[in-house]
């Protein structure tokens, strides 16, 4: 989801080059003061306004050093499919009767990963899964014969990325107890993502055109970008 303080960033904000991202985290987690692990994120307003029409960004990044939060993933399969499911590390698996509990509400996931064949199905949930943003999309890798390979993205650090109506990002980039090396891998990983996005879309100029690094509680920091981004 957009960060809702995305508008509120600038008026506190310093300018700082994204070159020098790595030495700007010391900084970010000196600004962590309160008894939590805050988050570190990252905020960005991307140029969706064209002459063609609105572009919506909306994709997966894989964190590789994982987003340290502990997802509880679902998946609607097949009775064949569900041994490759549990073993993968789906937390529930289920099939007609796991879509039954789902249309009487019991939403207890964080993830939803179904098999073609039961999407059809699913698929009448529209107006249950939609506002929650659970319903799963081939697009984003969520509805697969491949659920190994899903169930694991989706366990070990998979963030959607999606802008809002403004054309607003929010993505957490990790926690103040991360290394600085993980907090750097996975930065690069969204701008490495953006700009494949770039490329699949008809965007005229460059795609961000505002980034803000902040911590849950602390000050933000605009950052300059590179021209061609």
């Amino acid at each position: 989801m957009p960060s809702k303080r995305f508008k509120k960033l600038p008026k506190d904000s310093k300018l700082l080059d994204s070159n020098l991202f790595e030495k700007l985290i010391p900084t970010i987690k000196k600004n962590c003061t309160v008894k939590f692990d805050e988050s570190i994120d990252l905020n960005l307003q991307i140029n969706n306004k064209q002459k063609k029409g609105e572009v919506t960004l909306r994709t997966v990044v894989n964190m590789p050093a994982g987003t340290g939060k502990i997802i509880k993933v679902a998946v609607v399969c097949e009775e064949g499919k569900s041994k490759e499911a549990k073993d993968a590390g789906a937390d529930i698996v289920g099939g007609d009767d796991f879509i039954e509990k789902i249309k009487n509400g019991e939403l207890n996931f964080e993830k939803l990963i179904c098999t073609p064949n039961m999407m059809i199905k699913l698929a009448k949930l529209g107006k249950i899964l939609g506002p929650k943003g659970l319903m799963p999309n081939p697009k984003l890798g969520s509805v697969t014969n491949e659920l190994k390979k899903a169930v694991k993205d989706a366990k070990s650090g998979q963030v959607e990325i999606k802008n809002d109506k403004d054309g607003n990002i929010g993505v957490s980039i990790g926690k103040k107890s991360f290394t600085d090396d993980n907090l750097i891998k996975n930065f690069n990983a969204v701008f490495e993502t953006l700009e494949k996005e770039k490329g699949n879309n008809t965007i005229k100029g460059d795609l961000i055109k505002n980034a803000y690094l902040t911590s849950t509680m602390g000050v933000s920091y605009k950052l300059k970008l590179p021209k061609n981004i």
